[in-house]
């Protein structure tokens, strides 16, 4: 079973869930099926995400156990390459994946991503540069955006 708490940030309440030794969800709703308990995992990634939203930290330490198809992991895997500050085309993402006609795919693959921010899929626009869909609304997309443009 998975144990979970959550956390108050810029941005509202985040839920950071664990289960085993590895964080598996971070998310804005908070998820079904968990026991409500203060580790010192999730304590330990929220103090990363406060570190982040100070602009102190680009990337986080955090052991993950992400649960998806291997395309999802695979998509997954590349945000983790786009660099803190910068944004990537969802086709970009999908060339990232050796195949360039995946940019659906690859957008819905983004959608199902359980660690908002950690597996920064904020970074990923339109082709034109525009903000496109994001589970936690498109203004903390922009929010975040912005952090980073500014912590650069």
């Amino acid at each position: 079973m998975k144990t979970g708490f959550s956390y108050e940030t810029p941005i509202g309440t985040l839920w950071i869930l664990q289960k085993d030794d590895a964080i598996t969800n971070i998310a804005l709703r908070k998820p079904e099926n968990f026991k409500e308990e203060e580790t010192p995992l999730t304590k330990q990634a929220a103090e990363q995400l406060n570190e982040y939203f100070r602009g102190e930290r680009k990337d986080f330490e955090l052991p993950l156990g992400v649960h998806g198809t291997d395309f999802q992991k695979k998509a997954w895997s590349a945000l983790l390459e786009i660099p803190y500050g910068e944004t990537r085309s969802y086709k970009q993402q999908a060339e990232m994946l050796g195949n360039p006609k995946a940019s659906r795919a690859v957008g819905m693959g983004n959608n199902r991503n359980p660690l908002m921010i950690v597996i920064p899929c904020h970074r990923v626009v339109g082709a034109n540069g525009s903000l496109t869909g994001y589970a936690g609304g498109l203004d903390v997309k922009r929010f975040l955006l912005d952090l980073e443009k500014k912590s650069k």
